[in-house]
């Protein structure tokens, strides 16, 4: 039996009249019984349609596309009639749910009519519009074979009706409660029942008329999206591939599969498996994951049910068919453990490869940019098109550096890798949820679960960024900064970082994360993140407490839609909400054309850099290597006997500073095991090693003249006006180290540091005299002379009770009130 034989049988099994000329249903892969027709099956894009047979001449096959643009015409004619017949008791119902009496209530008259009247307009417009493209030219006129073949534009309209079908996603998703209705307002009310049974519909407009159900009319628009998406396979195999409707019908098909799909998708209730509790099996995400097992990375498509993980591969078929999907592996939900692992990062070997990977897709991208004319252009960009494709496929194989472990209660233990936190947080979130409603596992039937997977959304390709048409008015090409300040709504004191990640474009890092911040309830970072990015429109931002090395926990995640036009060259301060957490930063975007990716850049040194310049590369006032160790000896130091007194082992010292000089985020992790005595020591020689002191040379002068005042507030207004003098940074960042040491001394019974005995230990690095040999005071300071002004300023500053706040960060230059996304 052929499929056209099927489809017809299919159909009447079902009570539906069909013209058997015409009319085609595609073959559905589970082979369901055609008893119900509570929900419609209908057919998705996966599925092989019958082969057209190829045309001899591209003017037999214009004749055979006339005739089923004729054929169409008429059957739309039909469903309109259909469509009408079955809004004509609509006005009747409306007026008696007004009175005391009414046949439906006004909420069942929108339940059995829901969105009919939309899809009416919808089709009129389209048989409006077909038919005045189908009008015949006048005798005798020239060209009408040309009118008839490549002139007779339609591929517009199809179109235009497809971009509306989600019109028929409202109504099928009410239709078993539209049925629900009617049926059981034809067993109660009797008048009902005479209007539902009754209900004529015009074959040839005032003659032959033909009577319906209300039941069987409701049934029409379920048949019809699919018939119209069939009508496009056969149009576009009988349209010519230089015809100018061929791009437009190739469109529209994809978009109403891609429709169908999606909603056959929602209608698989028919095939679930019941389970405990009264629970089905249903699909409730899939997407695609490495799987890292036996030291390979493989590409795998996963399929979370409700009771179990399926992990299947994708097996590229011959040519003229389809991609298969096979069956690798299962583990039922019931006592799954999971855990994941931080970012591992990739070895210098695999970054070079990435890198390698990533130019060659820029400059395959580069060359697609400009419109190729003629037959060999077209063939070069389909290869290069090609190409890239492949390498993304790489990258996405090759890229993810986050390990998501599952381990069975069987013994039985899987790795899978992603390259996204957010996307990681997610599975986790679900299994888990999933996984403690401890579902009883069915054995499944692993032949219907792999076959299943060609019904769903996302079956036959990786979710490529460069098989995607991408709008440059609605995405990001340049470079988009983020900076990080601040949150709050912790339950409890964590240490925290904050992920940023952007989607686009495999050229460039599409992640960054700030530093560690120390153990608060409200961790403060100030520390900003640059992304270039292309094609970028989605930003995702998760917030992360860090425990240990591998001990992280996701304390929440938000995503943000990025509109070019609401971002500009000035920051936009935004409070993003992350579950409980609130997370302030700020957003700026530039934009220019896209560079060749570069290999990751080493972080630049960040000891002996003069402190303003190091100081404007952060973004920051007061620099992070002072923040960080500051914040580290305040946590868990103040205790320590002989504070920044007591020395460090050198080695240790050494290995944290060129880790500071490295990575940042890295340096903070290490510190957090460092012995307190090595943190400190790394802020001593900070300092020790800044190229120009703290308080600049030629303010040493000043300050040494102020001890001269006797009168000690006099004195330190003197001090804190040569103070007011410094360049920002200088300024903020000694403002902010008084402050620090003031606290330590606070502590002084049991550290042993005094005032003195800390002015004593940074006085020496914080302030020199101008030039070796030449006194600016007068006569020459020897070596004793001079630290003993070292000590006295910092000490005299360390006695002031009105010192002013340190500011960390920047005032950033704004150009919007703050937004709040909730």
């Amino acid at each position: 039996m052929d499929v056209n034989q099927e489809a017809v049988g299919h159909l009447e099994s079902r009570r539906v009249p069909v013209d058997t000329e015409t009319e085609a249903v595609e073959e559905d892969v589970f082979q369901e019984e055609a008893a119900s027709c509570s929900v419609s099956p209908l057919h998705p894009e996966t599925l092989e349609f019958p082969d057209t047979p190829t045309l001899c001449s591209p003017k037999e096959m214009l004749e055979r596309r006339l005739v089923l643009l004729k054929g169409l015409l008429e059957t739309e004619e039909v469903y309109l009639r259909e469509l009408e017949a079955l809004l004509m008791p609509l006005k009747v119902l409306r007026a008696s749910a007004g009175t005391s009496q009414p046949a439906l209530s006004s909420q069942q008259i929108q339940a059995v009519f829901y969105q009919v009247p939309e899809i009416r307009d919808m089709h009129q417009s389209f048989y409006s519009g077909l038919k005045a493209r189908l009008a015949e030219p006048s005798p005798g006129e020239a060209g009408e074979t040309n009118f008839t073949g490549f002139d007779l534009i339609v591929g517009d309209l199809f179109l235009r009706m497809v971009n509306q079908i989600g019109l028929y996603g409202g109504f099928i998703g009410n239709y078993e409660e539209a049925v629900e209705v009617v049926r059981k307002c034809t067993l109660s009310d009797p008048r009902f029942r005479t209007l539902a049974q009754s209900m004529m519909s015009g074959n040839d407009g005032s003659q032959t008329r033909t009577k319906y159900t209300l039941e069987a009319l409701l049934y029409k628009p379920l048949d019809r999206v699919t018939k119209t998406t069939l009508v496009l396979h056969d149009l576009l195999k009988t349209t010519p591939a230089e015809h100018g409707d061929y791009a437009s019908l190739q469109e529209a098909l994809r978009l109403s599969r891609s429709f169908l799909s999606g909603v056959n998708e929602r209608s698989q209730s028919k095939r679930e498996v019941m389970l405990s509790h009264g629970v089905r099996r249903r699909l409730m995400r899939d997407g695609f994951v490495v799987d890292a097992g036996e030291g390979e990375r493989r590409l795998r498509h996963l399929f979370l049910y409700t009771d179990l993980l399926l992990c299947t591969r994708n097996k590229q078929a011959t040519r003229g068919k389809h991609d298969q999907y096979r069956f690798c592996w299962y583990l039922p939900l019931a006592g799954l453990k999971l855990r994941w692992v931080a970012d591992q990062g990739l070895s210098p070997d695999a970054r070079l490869r990435l890198h390698a990977i990533r130019t060659k897709m820029h400059l395959l991208h580069q060359q697609l940019q400009p419109n190729a004319n003629g037959s060999r252009g077209l063939s070069a960009a389909a290869r290069s098109r090609k190409k890239l494709e492949q390498m993304e496929l790489m990258l996405l194989t090759h890229s993810p550096v986050y390990k998501l472990e599952l381990h069975s209660p069987s013994g039985k233990s899987h790795t899978l890798l992603l390259s996204s936190l957010y996307e990681l947080e997610e599975w986790r979130e679900l299994i888990e949820k999933l996984t403690k409603d401890n579902i009883e596992t069915v054995p499944p039937d692993l032949l219907t679960l792999t076959s299943a997977c060609v019904k769903l959304r996302m079956t036959q390709q990786p979710p490529l960024h460069s098989t995607r048409a991408v709008e440059d008015q609605k995405s990001l090409c340049g470079t988009l900064s983020v900076a990080v300040h601040s949150a709050r709504g912790l339950q409890q004191p964590a240490s925290a970082y904050v992920c940023v990640e952007v989607d686009g474009y495999e050229f460039y890092d599409k992640q960054a994360k700030t530093h560690t911040s120390v153990q608060s309830l409200n961790p403060l970072w100030d520390q900003e993140l640059c992304l270039q990015v292309d094609g970028a429109q989605d930003l995702r931002v998760i917030c992360v407490s860090q425990s240990g090395r591998e001990d992280e926990s996701v304390l929440g995640k938000a995503s943000v839609k990025l509109d070019p036009t609401a971002l500009t060259k000035r920051w936009s301060r935004r409070t993003l909400h992350l579950g409980q957490v609130e997370v302030t930063l700020s957003l700026k975007y530039r934009p220019h054309p896209i560079e060749p990716p570069s290999a990751t850049a080493p972080q630049s040194p960040v000891f002996c850099v003069p402190i303003t310049e190091l100081a404007q590369k952060e973004g920051v006032l007061v620099p992070h290597v002072v923040r960080c160790c500051v914040e580290e000896v305040e946590r868990r130091g103040l205790d320590e006997v002989g504070l920044y007194r007591v020395s460090g082992d050198s080695s240790d010292i050494c290995a944290l500073k060129n880790a500071f000089n490295s990575d940042l985020r890295d340096a903070v992790t290490k510190m957090r095991s460092a012995d307190v005595n090595v943190v400190s020591g790394v802020l001593k020689l900070f300092f020790r090693e800044l190229p120009e002191p703290l308080m600049p040379t030629e303010m040493f002068p000043s300050l040494a003249r102020t001890l001269e005042i006797q009168d000690m507030d006099l004195r330190l207004v003197s001090m804190l006006s040569v103070l007011q003098a410094c360049p920002q940074p200088n300024r903020h960042t000694f403002l902010y180290l008084l402050h620090h040491l003031q606290r330590v001394s606070e502590k002084q019974d049991v550290n042993r540091m005094s005032l003195m005995n800390l002015a004593t230990v940074f006085g020496p690095s914080l302030l020199r005299t101008p030039m070796e040999g030449h006194g600016l005071l007068g006569p020459n300071l020897d070596i004793s002379q001079e630290v003993v002004v070292q000590v006295q300023v910092v000490f005299c500053y360390l006695q002031c009770n009105n010192l002013p706040e340190a500011q960390t960060s920047l005032p950033l230059d704004t150009d919007a009130e703050e937004t709040t996304r909730l």
